[in-house]
């Protein structure tokens, strides 16, 4: 299978805890350091996703609208 550019998977097992390990490769190609604070969306339908640290302030519009 041809691997696409740009495009990534991995595997993690989830722990007894709860946690998952991020591997290596994938945190450094996202950029994910120690104490990073990281937003995991879900939907019942369609899963669950780890979006760009970037995107927070977006999704965060997106969810709970503009209250300033």
């Amino acid at each position: 299978m041809e691997k696409k550019e740009g495009k990534h998977a991995w595997t993690v097992t989830v722990g007894t805890k709860g946690q998952i390990v991020i591997p290596k490769e994938a945190r450094d190609i996202f950029g994910i350091k120690p104490g990073d604070a990281l937003l995991i969306l879900g939907d019942d339908k369609q899963g669950m996703a780890i979006p760009p640290k970037e995107m927070f302030a977006s999704y965060f519009e997106q969810i709970f609208g503009n209250k300033k």
